[in-house]
């Protein structure tokens, strides 16, 4: 059965719905297009019972892309997945269905074909340029026979001039309104056009050497196209050049930092202290610290206390609800509890340094009681300087950091506390700090067995801690 070039869509769609009423199999059919060879035993006439049919018309759109695709069992792939969708209609939505999926990409080929049509015809004028109507024409090659379903698109949008579209196949004629087609047209010798150089020019104006990716661009500009545009012969150039004009923007760039690093830039200096690293007046800054929010519903900045000479410095979290009343550290249940652990661990409170973290308490209220909350990292890197000032003033030989937050703000890691206690990590300056638990971990230990093991894990570190720091 042979299918003709123009028309086509219409000539399938007639016979293939001839022959599923006579229900004639695929198997007795031969397709073909005008270029296929006679078949030796095709001819004669074929004879089937009369039936009515229904076609999905999710495969009527399908196949009017499909038969435009250059592939010749075309016609037959769609015959024969015609025949199964007879007496099995959800087939179209069958996405495992081998025989649709081919189906679907000679249907996707057509229509990226029809996209590259519309994007790359370039035409030239042919005809007098002050006539009523103006004439063009363009030389095309498409990859599939989209000439016929993709003019309609050239006509309306080009309606006001005649144009021709030729290509070695099938080429497309819109004269005084209407469109027609003709097949085997030779290739036309089209004139120069004075316009092409405005527009390959404007084409180098664009092209951004500093977003150039040669495989995305080929891939949506294919070779094959370029010898029909105009533009495409300052690509080799553009490219070539694209690496030294990129360097060239990026230098010429301005210097001017953009406007969110100046909003960045304002919102530090609102945050910024005025202190200029007097020891002394230490105290009184971090009294009046607003670099994050937790001075508005503290009582008060709680500050580290013990001997600036000390070789041993203890830093926990924050301080807590006895610790916000009083301004001194550890000396709420937590402390208490380290306090009597470190006596059996062989550390003199009064010749160590203890400290927090977080210079204010971070609470819930819920009713009387205010409840301790964790401070998050934004917290724990605003109180980081006083932290480090601390550090500077009394130059310890080992620090233990007690719990996560401790550990995270001396080491600048957030890994679990679990797989670094009772490990001697090294703050950037090079400082040991000794990892462990926080005695609130103690105090909140439901299994009495869990709370035995931390306690004497947490002694262990405790007194590893206090021997590392007088051998030093």
């Amino acid at each position: 059965m042979k299918m003709p070039r123009i028309g086509v869509a219409e000539a399938w769609r007639d016979a293939a719905r001839g022959f599923l009423q006579r229900n004639v199999p695929p198997e007795a059919l031969i397709w073909g297009d005008t270029e296929t060879a006679p078949d030796l035993f095709g001819g004669g006439e074929l004879r089937g019972e009369a039936r009515e049919v229904t076609v999905p018309k999710g495969f009527v759109s399908m196949a009017n892309s499909v038969v435009w695709h250059s592939d010749p069992a075309r016609f037959a792939k769609l015959y024969a997945f015609l025949w199964r969708l007879r007496d099995a209609p959800h087939l179209m939505a069958d996405r495992g269905d081998r025989d649709l999926a081919a189906l679907r990409r000679m249907e996707k080929n057509v229509h990226r074909c029809q996209h590259k049509m519309k994007a790359f015809v370039r035409f030239r004028e042919i005809g007098d340029p002050d006539a009523q109507r103006r004439s063009f024409a363009a030389w095309f090659e498409p990859t599939h026979h989209t000439v016929e379903p993709t003019a309609q698109f050239f006509a309306r949008r080009f309606g006001d001039m005649d144009w021709r579209i030729y290509t070695p196949d099938v080429s497309a004629v819109f004269e005084d309104g209407a469109l027609r087609f003709v097949e085997d047209c030779p290739r036309p010798d089209l004139p120069e056009d004075a316009n092409e150089q405005l527009w390959v020019t404007y084409f180098q104006n664009i092209f951004n050497p500093a977003r150039l990716k040669i495989k995305a661009m080929t891939s949506e500009m294919p070779k094959k196209y370029w010898k029909n545009m105009p533009e495409a012969a300052a690509i080799s150039e553009l490219i070539a050049e694209a690496p030294a004009r990129a360097r060239a923007m990026a230098e010429a760039a301005p210097t001017l930092p953009p406007a969110r690093v100046k909003q960045a830039q304002a919102q530090q200096a609102r945050f910024a202290s005025s202190w200029t690293r007097d020891t002394a007046a230490l105290v009184a800054e971090v009294d009046k610290c607003t670099r994050c929010p937790l001075h508005c519903n503290a009582t008060q900045a709680v500050h580290g206390e013990g001997p600036t000479s000390a070789r041993l410095m203890i830093v926990g979290e924050q301080p807590g609800d006895m610790e916000d009343l009083q301004g001194r550290p550890f000396i709420g249940p937590a402390g208490q509890l380290f306090d009597e652990i470190a006596k059996s661990a062989g550390i003199d409170r009064g010749q160590a340094y203890v400290t927090n973290a977080v210079k204010h308490f971070k609470y819930v209220a819920r009713g009387r009681r205010r409840i301790h909350q964790s401070p998050n990292r934004t917290e724990i890197v605003a109180c980081k300087p006083w932290l480090e000032e601390e550090i500077r003033h009394v130059s310890p030989r080992v620090i233990i950091a007690m719990g996560a937050s401790a550990a995270f703000a001396l080491t600048g890691s957030a890994a679990p506390l679990k797989d670094r206690r009772g490990r001697v990590e090294h703050k950037a300056d090079g400082v040991a700090v000794l990892v462990t638990y926080h005695p609130s971990y103690l105090l909140r230990a439901q299994d009495p067995e869990v709370a035995v093991r931390a306690r004497d894990a947490f002694q262990s570190d405790l007194a590893r801690g206090w021997e590392l720091a007088q051998r030093h």
